[in-house]
């Protein structure tokens, strides 16, 4: 049988209930309590008085609903139950403080509106998310707290109060952040790659608009080479309103699997650009290490020349000298050789074309969320991964330079349009001639 002192008056229906008290003009400090904290430094002092103030504006309630303390109000409808011990969050912890408690006449408890708000525990987790981002361990949240002076009792700073309280704002941020609608972002461009932290790997998209901004689109917990990932993770984001309809440039590693789901998902509309950095790292290797900087010069030189046509001519010829001295160098070289040259046949500027011509765009955001997730030793499982990767992505967005070139862009509008155009032409006479052959 539940007990009335555990028996809550129910707030209203609806809309959140408004404040019902008058918090008072001003607040009174005793001078003596400040001169004894005083020695501990200010934030000691506007600890105390932070303290001192939450006890009058929890009185300021109480007053509203039960009338001055010792004087007989006969319209009341609560009145004062006592004290009892509760809490305050003060300075990223809990902090002790003696609540006072209302009864409706007929003995309900009645929910101080005062206590509730200064109860937040969102300060909690917001607190032991922006110091654990930057570097404070768990076990040292305590000391890594401002000083709020000797006489205050506080607690909920343990290691795994701090860990899970961390969790938590963690779990809360990847749910906004894997939810944001992409309906309204006008991309031209595509960066997919992937990060791994403690062994699990974690897709990233990186998307570019028409003004050169970069933009987080997603993340994905799963492996580069595992078509199904990488197909839920475009999955994901078309079903977040990323529109490619009108053409997309989609800049990528070397992995077959990631240019498959490309392909399956947004068929002849998406142009791939395969990532020359990464292909060249996959060709040199199969050349002993004396000879890899003869071939890295070959391969920069070919892949510097404007026209496509002559590009390809060049990586040909290179082709068939490696056949003799390397065949696993010249079938990798050969393995998605046009989707290297996409930027040439687009006919973008020189600068333009160097930003999207590799995934260094999005290589340097990896670089950002290591340096987030740099003291986390010990990465237990993919969720976890996940949500450092999302939390290091959010901290760099918010330091993102446009790409070089991007007063180019509009060429690139452009060209990706005209592609489009005679893509769409063409699927129409193939459709002609379909209904015809029937």
């Amino acid at each position: 049988m539940t007990k009335g002192y555990h028996k809550k008056m129910p707030l209203e229906q609806g809309a959140a209930r408004e404040k019902d008290w008058t918090l008072p003009a001003t607040f009174v400090l005793q001078v003596q309590d400040l001169l004894t904290v005083m020695k501990e430094g200010l934030l000691a002092v506007g600890a105390m008085a932070a303290l001192h103030i939450a006890e009058q504006i929890m009185e300021a309630e109480v007053e509203e609903k039960c009338g001055p303390k010792g004087r007989h109000r006969p319209d009341r409808t609560a009145t004062r139950y006592g004290r009892q011990p509760g809490y305050v969050v003060l300075g990223g912890r809990k902090a002790k403080v003696s609540r006072p408690r209302v009864r409706t006449k007929d003995g309900r408890e009645v929910e101080l509106e005062s206590y509730r708000e200064l109860q937040d525990r969102k300060i909690l987790s917001q607190a032991a998310l922006e110091r654990m981002l930057y570097g404070l361990a768990s076990r040292h949240y305590q000391a890594g707290g401002e000083p709020i002076g000797a006489g205050i009792k506080t607690y909920s700073t343990s290691k795994s109060t701090v860990s899970r309280r961390f969790v938590k704002a963690t779990e809360e941020e990847l749910k906004s952040f894997l939810r944001r609608p992409l309906g309204d972002l006008k991309l031209l461009v595509v960066f997919i790659d992937a990060i791994f932290l403690g062994g699990h790997a974690v897709l990233i998209a990186l998307g570019v608009d028409g003004g050169g901004q970069k933009h987080v689109l997603g993340l994905w917990e799963g492996a580069a080479e595992n078509a199904e990932a990488c197909s839920a993770l475009l999955k994901d984001l078309v079903g977040r309103g990323m529109d490619a309809r009108e053409g997309l440039l989609f800049v990528m590693d070397g992995s077959k699997a990631l240019t498959k789901a490309v392909r399956e998902t947004f068929g002849e509309l998406a142009l791939v650009q395969r990532c020359q950095k990464h292909k060249m790292e996959n060709v040199v290797k199969h050349l002993p290490e004396r000879e890899q900087q003869w071939l890295k010069g070959r391969l920069k030189r070919a892949w510097a020349v404007n026209d496509a046509q002559k590009a390809k001519a060049e990586l040909e010829v290179l082709i068939k000298e490696l056949e003799m001295k390397s065949p696993g160098a010249a079938a990798s070289l050969r393995e998605g050789l046009e989707e290297t040259l996409t930027v040439q046949k687009l006919g973008l500027p020189a600068l333009l074309r160097r930003s999207l011509r590799t995934t260094n765009a999005i290589e340097s955001l990896n670089g950002q969320i290591r340096d987030t997730v740099r003291r986390v030793r010990n990465t237990r499982n993919g969720d976890q991964a996940l949500r450092w990767a999302t939390i290091g992505a959010q901290k760099a967005e918010g330091r993102f330079h446009k790409i070089p070139g991007y007063r180019d862009l509009p060429i690139l509008a452009e060209a990706i349009a005209a592609y489009v155009q005679r893509v769409k032409e063409t699927q129409g006479i193939q459709a002609a001639t379909r209904s015809q052959a029937v």
